[in-house]
């Protein structure tokens, strides 16, 4: 078996080690950049109705200027991280923050949807170039010493980054208008300019093979149809031809990739073969599950605090940051957990926690309860998802050459977005049925049409409780208790997921010391031996 040729990383440009100082402008420069990125990802989620209203779109359209973003940024994300790698991580971030702070300000200013379409199209690309790179400065600029604990402020500005955007962005939308939403991203865009082009150092990798152009479309294809499915499987029916036709192309192309990068070898965009390396597969299990299980809590959540609750938009989001918090805090605490313990054992306190949330809200949730019946169960997620993101992202980042980081990041970001596609439409759907499952024997004396309505689902429901006449509150009383039962058989169901990732961790884990991103490839006899 052929050993492949190492790839060496290019120094910064010549630049001394930076010292503490330009470290910290470093961290927070990558941070408020992938901060930029991921509010966009779930800002525009505040702002459905009154986009619907101003361009006369029908939900739909709406659901795809959402999902475009997403969909170009998972799609691309493999590719560039790998141009960043062979071009320059600091250019590369330059660039993506240029196309990106562009793209926002024309959705900002957009006049129609199809505008608007097109400038998240482009923010989607802009992104593909900013997140990878923001994990490959960092894993190719700290020493090893201070490696860990700055992938733990970047995997708790990716993990809670998201809601705290959300909030920030349903309160612009609150006290202003939609379009002052993207104020957020562009002055966070503006910022990590300024601190890219005076702190972060410049480094690449020099490699002797040509780019891998087929692997990087067949990555691209890959990810579109399979993202495409799992985004529009809900919405147009998971036996829709568009949804059968996205899944044949996604799959085939996924099969084409890894058939074509195991024939490629020493020059592979991506070696398949690394996968055998347990940081490599565990983490990217990890962080899927994991980034699926948050996802679908969203899902859930937000329909229980306004249509059970009747809590506004900011008021709903603002009860989801009790869990980014303590997701951020655990997330900088995960390092030293790790090197008393070990990756492998903080790895799996954060799942059992995760799941321990999960578990809690099933048992206590309730209408009468409220927000106070699921507040111990957020708290053990966030807890626990801190714990186990920072491990798991260490050990992706670890598995890979230093030369190859921007492949790393890129990897583990599309384990992201894959795992959120996969958690919305799985919770998603199994809190839907056990909706409609319980709320069929609770609709007896309700008029038949506001019937079919509220089985539709909760929001349905309490719209139409209006046409119920003395049985409203009755059908509201259904509709929440209903949805209450389907929190339940989703909360079940995750924590049930989690119980699962936790024995293969406890068995198929990263080992209980984190190697070091090293400079070199190891050999396939020296990967397939751990």
């Amino acid at each position: 078996m052929s050993t492949p040729q190492p790839r060496q990383a290019a120094p910064a440009s010549g630049e001394d080690m930076p010292d503490a100082r330009q470290l910290r402008t470093v961290l927070i420069a990558v941070s408020l950049a992938l901060m930029s990125v991921i509010a966009s990802v779930s800002g525009l989620n505040v702002a459905q109705t009154h986009m619907a209203v101003e361009f006369s779109a029908s939900q739909s359209t709406i659901l795809w200027i959402i999902n475009i973003y997403t969909l170009a940024l998972a799609a691309l994300l493999l590719p560039l991280g790998a141009v960043g790698d062979r071009l320059g991580r600091k250019p590369m971030l330059l660039a993506g923050l240029g196309v990106f702070g562009v793209a926002t300000v024309v959705s900002a200013l957009a006049p129609t949807a199809e505008v608007m379409l097109a400038a998240r199209v482009a923010g989607g690309i802009g992104a593909a170039m900013v997140m990878p790179v923001t994990l490959a400065v960092i894993t190719s600029t700290f020493p090893e010493e201070q490696r860990a604990k700055a992938i733990g402020v970047w995997t708790g500005v990716a993990g809670g980054g998201g809601i705290l955007g959300m909030f920030l962005s349903a309160l612009l939308v609150d006290v202003a208008t939609w379009r002052w939403l993207f104020a957020l991203p562009v002055a966070l865009i503006l910022v990590a300019l300024a601190m890219t082009l005076k702190a972060v150092p410049n480094s690449r990798e020099t490699s002797a093979h040509h780019f891998d152009t087929a692997g990087a479309l067949l990555s691209t294809l890959a990810v579109t149809g399979l993202i495409f499915v799992l985004q529009e499987g809900p919405e147009r029916g998971w036996t829709a031809p568009a949804t059968l036709i996205s899944l044949a192309v996604g799959f085939l192309a996924a099969v084409g990739f890894v058939a074509w990068e195991l024939r490629r070898r020493d020059s592979a965009l991506l070696d398949v073969r690394l996968f055998r390396e347990r940081g490599l597969s565990s983490g990217s299990i990890t962080l899927l599950v994991v980034f699926g299980v948050q996802a679908g809590i969203g899902v859930v959540l937000f329909p229980y605090f306004q249509a059970v609750l009747g809590w506004s938009g900011l008021l709903s989001t603002a009860a989801m940051m009790p869990m980014a918090v303590m997701m951020m805090a655990t997330s900088g605490l995960a390092p030293k957990l790790a090197a008393g313990i070990g990756s492998r054992s903080t790895t799996a306190a954060g799942i059992a926690l995760a799941g321990l949330g999960l578990t809690l809200m099933a048992l206590f949730v309730s209408v009468e309860g409220g927000y106070l019946s699921i507040l111990p169960g957020l708290l053990a997620m966030g807890l626990g998802m801190g714990l186990s993101m920072t491990p798991s992202t260490t050990a992706i980042t670890a598995s890979l050459p230093r030369a190859e980081q921007g492949v790393a990041s890129a990897l583990n970001d599309v384990t992201r977005e894959f795992g959120t596609a996969l958690g919305v439409a799985l919770l998603g759907a199994l809190l839907a049925d056990g909706y409609r499952g319980a709320i069929d024997d609770r609709l007896h004396g309700i008029p038949r049409g506001t019937a079919d309505t509220a089985r539709q689902g909760v929001a349905n429901a309490v719209e139409a409780a209006g046409n119920a006449g003395p049985r409203a509150q009755d059908l509201l009383h259904a509709a929440q208790q209903s949805f209450v039962d389907g929190w339940q058989q989703a909360m079940w169901a995750g924590a049930a997921v989690m119980g699962v990732l936790f024995v293969y961790i406890a068995f198929r884990g990263p080992r209980n010391t984190t190697p070091a991103v090293t400079d070199k490839t190891e050999a396939p006899e020296s990967v397939a031996a751990r």
